[in-house]
């Protein structure tokens, strides 16, 4: 018996140290404790989520991760929650694996829909994981940083941000005043945006018209090439026309400051009678109309076109009004009114006797006032002659020369006349 209590207490020696590990390792896993088993299934466990991670809602601890497990459709993760802290987080709470820091270990973060209310969780319930789209974009975002931070390099991670602290160490003060100079700009510029944001749209306008019009700018200097060879070409004869221009530049030079005041003294006596053509300048359509109207009266008074050619007149006799009587007959430039453009015609007709002075000498040759007028030079003749002649010469028919008909005789032979 003495042998086999000592067996015993040997055994009981072993047993009672793997007990209290045993035991120690239990508490340490919490196995004694009580708590709220639920499931979270995801589709990633991510990077570096570790059992008995913390699980938090609104940033307080309420649970931990007991265990991860990877099965066909993606990670289940076993939570356990403090009873007295799950009967705060509603059944329907979904959840997001965030990191504590960029490179610390992750936790679970339990959010509640808003304004939910629904029952807390219980016991064996399923979570899901947030599908958000800010919670999706979050983890590719941190995926991202994980596969960036994997392919730095720590050292020279550390070189960096060791130069970088150095740099930056005792500027603080000059660091802040540029951010607030930085600031103030800011405050400048943002008045000016809408005029900024205008301006480039218009420069896109721009842009795309420039783009349409480039075409047309290199043709436009394709052509410019070929005026540019002719210049070349003809750089002789624009070397001597630009000597004759300066040649002549320098003579009208010269002309100017010799004549400048013959010229300044022309400009002014001439101003009265610049004013006068101001005055008179509406009427200058009219003259040059009736100008222009002349000439087809020219024909028609020259007989143009007709089987009786020669000068067609009427001569109008009026009495006489006796000699010239100086100061009672002097002309008067009294007109005035100004300018204006009466419808006169040139060559008036009217009723009359018609005669057709004959051209030689032939008898029988007449008009129709009176049948024949007789040979050239004839009585007869110089009487018609004197009587037209008369009135434009101021004289009475009668005092006139019987050899009129010698002088204008000849102008008024084969032209037709009509007397009034």
């Amino acid at each position: 018996m003495h042998v086999v209590g000592r067996r015993l207490a040997g055994v009981a020696f072993l047993l009672v140290p793997a007990l209290l590990i045993w035991l120690s390792v239990a508490i340490y896993n919490k196995r004694f404790t009580e708590a709220t088993m639920v499931t979270l299934r995801t589709g990633t466990a991510g990077h570096e989520m570790h059992p008995l991670a913390d699980v938090k809602v609104r940033g307080v601890v309420v649970g931990e991760v007991r265990s991860i497990r990877a099965d066909g459709d993606g990670a289940a993760l076993e939570l356990a929650l403090k009873p007295e802290m799950a009967d705060r987080v509603p059944s329907d709470a979904t959840a997001m694996l965030l990191p504590t820091t960029v490179f610390g270990a992750r936790y679970v973060a339990l959010t509640p829909p808003p304004g939910t209310q629904a029952p807390p969780i219980a016991d064996g319930d399923v979570i899901s994981e947030d599908r958000s789209r800010n919670a999706v974009e979050l983890a590719e975002l941190l995926n991202h940083t994980m596969d960036l931070l994997d392919t730095i390099q720590p050292a020279k991670l550390s070189a960096t941000l060791n130069a970088m602290s150095t740099a930056l160490e005792g500027r603080g003060d000059q660091i802040g005043r540029n951010f607030e100079q930085l600031d103030a700009l800011l405050r400048k510029l943002n008045p000016e945006m809408p005029a900024l944001t205008r301006n480039l749209a218009e420069l896109a306008e721009f842009s795309r018209n420039a783009s349409d019009a480039a075409p047309d700018l290199l043709q436009a200097l394709t052509d410019l090439t070929v005026t540019s060879r002719t210049i070349l070409e003809q750089r002789t004869a624009l070397s001597d026309l630009y000597a004759s221009i300066s040649r002549s530049a320098a003579d009208l030079r010269e002309f100017l400051e010799d004549n400048s005041g013959i010229i300044i003294h022309l400009a002014a006596e001439s101003r009265g009678s610049l004013e006068l053509m101001r005055r008179y300048a509406p009427a200058a359509p009219c003259t040059f109309r009736t100008l222009a109207d002349f000439v087809p009266e020219m024909d028609r008074a020259l007989g143009k076109g007709t089987d009786r050619p020669g000068v067609h007149g009427i001569v109008v006799s009026v009495p006489h009004k006796g000699r010239y009587r100086p100061g009672a007959d002097a002309p008067r430039y009294d007109a005035g009114g100004g300018p204006r453009c009466p419808s006169v015609p040139y060559l008036p007709t009217g009723g009359g006797a018609t005669r057709v002075l004959p051209a030689g000498g032939v008898p029988g040759e007449g008009g129709t006032a009176g049948g024949g007028l007789g040979p050239a030079n004839s009585a007869s003749e110089n009487d018609l002659v004197n009587e037209l002649a008369g009135p434009p010469l101021d004289q009475v028919p009668e005092e006139l020369p019987d050899w009129s008909s010698v002088l204008v005789g000849p102008i008024y032979r084969g032209t037709e006349v009509t007397v009034k």
